[in-house]
């Protein structure tokens, strides 16, 4: 039981990475809350040993300082939620670009700032921003909006980690390559042709193949326990091969 004793939030936790991480932690004995904008999708935890679910929009700054009012210190924070846009610059709008620094980029800035308080106050505490090896670690094509507000999430990262690394708080990135989660299985059936579009997202993995969601939720425990105490302000890289 790596994480017990640990109090752990998770956003975006209805799917995808967000769910696979909640139930690898909670399975090392985190008490785990499980956050979504999607009620129907926190169902899944009802009778779940060690979660407690809650609807959180981290879209809107007063609904977490309301949250934060009401939850318990905590010791590990994972900023799951996000999104994705296709598309080259040419193409993107500026709602596009707005939209994605507001999801990818300040409701981790929003989130951190209500945890962190109460990890100074302990002396301790994990952060673990969601971000991508498309970033400013590699451009991948029609992905313009995604990989600019992915690499200010690493920007993010850094200097939080830099701001605070004297006073016991970690925060570190994790930057999956292309992962077979229902928010994929979207873009992909919104193409033309979903076959080919599958086969085009697994060409692009040397491994020749899609990561599964549970194949990233161990690094998210991992730098959740404090096996992981002497790194921060790093990107661990998932990706199955794309950035060798």
């Amino acid at each position: 039981m790596r994480l017990k004793g640990k109090t752990v939030l998770v956003t975006a936790a209805g799917q995808g990475i967000g769910h696979a991480s909640v139930l690898a932690l909670a399975a090392e004995g985190a008490q785990v809350w499980a956050t979504d904008v999607n009620e129907a999708l926190l169902a899944r935890y009802e009778g779940v040993a060690n979660v407690k679910a809650a609807r959180l929009d981290v879209l809107d700054a007063a609904a977490i300082a309301a949250f934060m009012q009401q939850a318990p210190t905590f010791d590990v924070l994972f900023n799951c939620a996000g999104v994705v846009h296709n598309g080259t610059v040419l193409d993107a709008t500026d709602d596009d670009l707005d939209f994605a620094f507001r999801l990818n980029v300040r409701a981790q800035f929003w989130m951190i700032r209500g945890v962190l308080p109460g990890m100074l106050a302990a002396g301790r505490g994990s952060i673990i921003n969601m971000a991508s090896v498309c970033s400013s670690m590699k451009g991948l094509p029609n992905r313009f909006v995604y990989g600019t507000t992915k690499a200010a999430v690493l920007g993010l990262t850094k200097s939080v980690a830099a701001d605070y690394v004297a006073q016991g708080i970690r925060c570190n990135a994790v930057c999956p390559g292309t992962v077979d989660t229902p928010s994929l299985g979207d873009r992909i059936n919104a193409n033309a042709d979903p076959e080919a579009a599958r086969r085009a997202f697994v060409a692009r993995q040397p491994m020749g193949r899609l990561a599964q969601a549970a194949e990233i939720a161990p690094v998210v425990v991992f730098l959740a326990s404090d096996e992981s105490v002497f790194a921060t302000g790093q990107a661990f890289t998932v990706d199955g091969g794309i950035t060798i």
